[in-house]
């Protein structure tokens, strides 16, 4: 995908993506991921894949930690430098599974099932190289994603709705033979229909500690969510961390 390219984050998603994300914005969704980041930065700088509007980078930058972005979309981060505090945040342009940028970092973060976003098993593992690239030893990687949800799917059913309204409705149809999923959105306007999709590949947990080994890190903790919750067989989604080891 060219640089110039937003992908599935243009000017048209970019603008209504705060308002349509708003339960990710409320303070008891956002302040514990917030207080964990912050405490395994410590005293260190923070890099974020998938920086986006800033609603996890420009809270982490308030706390005194000091916070680099990278996203491919001008569109999403363009938001986040309008935003009070924004020129405080550094943003490289640029896909987060093989941009590099200078320094390294205590801790690397990919939030809200963004890892996802990567629609094959090659650039996930990229991923996890670049993170560990950019960790300093000791540093953490740390992956906030949703546990793949087939136990809802039946024989011969490939789709999941998981918004229903008066307005539109919200649908994943998954291919378990590839991990491959989208997203669907239909919008209800004036009695007419928009439909928008988003690929994304789906990931499970196990396969995302064998990326982290090929890089070189390993597993420190796995919660249900952040405020460390723990993962049982019944979470819906989890929130892992693994750690470079020294060299």
């Amino acid at each position: 995908m060219p640089p110039e390219n937003d992908g599935f984050f243009a000017e048209d998603v970019a603008a209504t993506y705060d308002a349509s994300a708003a339960d990710m914005f409320r303070p008891d969704v956002l302040d514990p991921a917030v207080d964990v980041l912050a405490d395994l930065a410590g005293d260190g700088p923070a890099l974020e894949f998938g920086v986006g509007t800033g609603r996890v980078a420009l809270p982490l930058a308030r706390r005194g930690v000091p916070v680099h972005g990278i996203d491919l979309s001008r569109a999403m981060t363009a938001r986040l430098r309008a935003k009070p505090g924004g020129d405080r945040v550094g943003v490289t342009i640029g896909d987060f599974a093989t941009t590099r940028v200078a320094g390294t970092y205590a801790v690397v973060y990919l939030v809200f099932n963004t890892i996802n976003n990567l629609t094959t098993q090659d650039a996930q593992v990229a991923c996890f190289r670049n993170a560990a690239a950019h960790l300093r030893p000791g540093g953490t990687f740390v992956v906030e994603v949703g546990v793949p949800d087939l136990r809802r799917l039946p024989p011969g059913q490939s789709a999941v709705p998981f918004h229903i309204s008066a307005t539109g409705w919200a649908f994943d149809t998954y291919d378990v033979a590839t991990q491959a999923m989208s997203s669907h959105y239909v919008t209800l306007t004036d009695g007419r229909a928009e439909h928008r999709s988003i690929p994304f590949r789906y990931v499970w947990p196990a396969e995302l500690d064998l990326m982290a080994r090929l890089a070189g890190l390993r597993l420190r903790d796995r919660w249900q969510d952040w405020t460390g919750a723990p993962f049982t067989s019944e979470s819906t989604r989890h929130v892992s961390v693994w750690e470079k080891t020294a060299a």
